[in-house]
């Protein structure tokens, strides 16, 4: 497959041909040219060799489909110092969701409060290239403006909007504290947010209870949003399914539509995995909106601090450093810890990652236990001290799906793609650079799972009308050129476990808003991606 240029005086500036397009409805692949003019796409049908353009690309023996949507990104800082994207973008990812799990970064009342809540968070989402300086989502979003690879969708977590209106404290909210958060919903919503998300292990956003989170739903709703929800763990000692009930319980009573994000049976005898996909058709049956996403490896991902008890977050980043220092709250944490609690039977068997003070880089890709014995302490008493030596910032990744019915989830038609994809330390979960050839290599091409029109609507139409963005998605006359071109029969991703930093092969473009991105593999330098606001379609 080759690129040329024609002459200036063309009339279009890319024109792709000779390229089965499969248009992200559904239906099935058909040829046709493809026009992209300014940042606007258009199909067309039969001979059109008239047609001058600055650049034709011949995509003979690939598809053309439009560029993937990720629904659930944790690239919203590390971003702004990485701008090129590369992990994701060589994947065929040109617009992403950010602010998941409950963790967004506006707003907040003070830029020292804004500065603590990313150090808490940092294992998750790591940080900004330079210290946060907004408060408001119109002036973050304004960091995007062609200054990324891709689009920017933003979602509001609920744990500033917590900050915001009660504090870093585990209490109720009172009724006037859930006013002042339901304003801080609506006016977020206002500057351009897709909804509202959760993360209900991750304090302060997890001290919400059910009742207030249908509140701030239904706040979201008002304004077109949706609830983005990593459920809450603690419940499912009431039951299975108890934590997605709760979600469903907030979404029939809020009156907002349900996305389950990462969904997945979490390990082999967990139930079945048809009570976890039944809990979401009944739920449609029902006449309710619900939707999920998956990723597509069996590692998870997040911040190390998960596995701490709750209590030593009750307070904010100050009162977590105090825990970890404190000889009587060390002695309290060890106990806890190691009377069983499940996060830390995991940690146990996880690797770590994101070591950044250089004294610690040997411990990358290790379990606690391994270094624990590396450093000559208990695994709890090893844990503390590297979470302050490295401010909290230590990523965990380990086995958190049962693999052998991942495949269900990824092709269950209320089922997207999400990558949920952590993008800094050495050994990322794999997923972070292979989650989206995954599908097309393994799920369609080798294991048959769905066919490959249904897979290119579960990663770009679908995920677009979930969120309500009305001109991406599809192949579409009018819409914006966000657009792949991939050779089906030979993508692939080699990103394992053991090596997990390795770009795909196989998709050779990837354009934004008009602009190569990608161009025969290589990446171009081009930052097209601009934030996407609710409520404006032209963005």
């Amino acid at each position: 497959m080759q690129a040329h240029l024609k002459g200036p005086s063309s009339l279009v500036d890319i024109k792709i041909v000779n390229g089965q397009v499969i248009d992200g409805t559904g239906s099935p692949g058909f040829y046709a040219t493809v026009l992209v003019e300014g940042d606007t796409v258009s199909i067309h049908r039969g001979e059109h060799d008239h047609i001058e353009a600055m650049r034709t690309i011949d995509a003979t023996g690939h598809v053309v489909s439009p560029g993937f949507i990720d629904v659930h990104s944790h690239a919203g800082l590390t971003i702004l110092g990485e701008p090129h994207h590369d992990p994701k973008i060589r994947q065929g990812v040109t617009t992403e969701l950010i602010g998941i799990d409950g963790n967004s970064w506006t707003p907040f009342r003070t830029h020292d409060e804004l500065r603590q809540f990313i150090e808490l968070d940092s294992g998750l989402n790591g940080y900004p290239p330079e210290p946060a300086d907004w408060l408001t989502l119109t002036e973050f979003l304004a960091k995007f403006y062609e200054r990324v690879a891709v689009n920017i969708c933003y979602i509001l977590g609920n744990s500033p909007v917590r900050i915001w209106g009660v504090g870093w404290d585990d209490r109720p909210a009172t009724r006037d504290e859930i006013a002042n958060m339901r304003a801080a919903v609506r006016e977020t919503m206002e500057e351009g947010a897709w909804g509202l998300s959760t993360g209900l292990d991750y304090p302060p956003g997890s001290y919400a209870s059910t009742e207030e989170l249908i509140e701030l739903s239904a706040e979201a709703a008002r304004l077109g949003g949706f609830y983005h929800t990593h459920t809450r763990a603690s419940l499912l000692k009431k039951g299975l399914l108890a934590p997605w009930e709760e979600a469903l319980e907030i979404g029939r009573k809020g009156g907002i539509p349900v996305h389950l994000t990462h969904y997945r049976q979490g390990a082999q005898g967990v139930g079945s995995h048809l009570d976890y996909l039944g809990l979401v058709e009944d739920a449609v049956d029902e006449g309710m909106d619900v939707t999920f996403d998956c990723y597509t490896y069996p590692y998870s991902g997040t911040r190390v601090t998960i596995a701490l008890p709750q209590w030593t977050m009750d307070g904010g980043v100050a009162r977590l450093k105090k825990a970890l220092t404190d000889g009587e709250d060390r002695e309290r944490i060890t106990s806890e810890m190691s009377d069983g609690g499940s996060a830390w039977r995991d940690l146990s068997a996880n690797w770590l990652t994101n070591f950044r003070q250089p004294h610690n880089h040997g411990y990358d890709g290790h379990s606690i236990t391994e270094i624990a014995i590396m450093r000559g302490q208990e695994p709890v008493e090893a844990l503390m001290d590297l979470l302050i030596e490295e401010n909290l910032g230590i990523s965990t990744v380990a086995l958190g799906t049962n693999p052998h019915t991942l495949s269900e989830f990824v092709s269950h038609p209320y089922g997207m793609i999400g990558s949920d994809a952590l993008l800094f330390g050495e050994y990322p979960s794999p997923r972070s650079y292979g989650c989206f050839p995954l599908v097309l290599a393994e799920f369609v091409r080798a294991e048959k799972n769905l066919r490959l029109p249904e897979a290119i609507r579960k990663m770009t139409s679908f995920p677009a009308q979930r969120m309500g963005i009305p001109d991406r998605g599809i192949l579409r006359d009018g819409f914006r050129a966000d657009i792949v071109i991939f050779d089906a029969q030979n993508v692939k991703t080699r990103a394992t476990k053991a090596n997990p930093k390795v770009y795909p092969e196989g998709i050779p473009y990837v354009i934004v808003n008009g602009k190569v991105v990608i161009d025969e593999g290589e990446n171009t330098g081009n930052l097209a991606g601009r934030p996407l606001k609710r409520g404006r379609a032209r963005t």
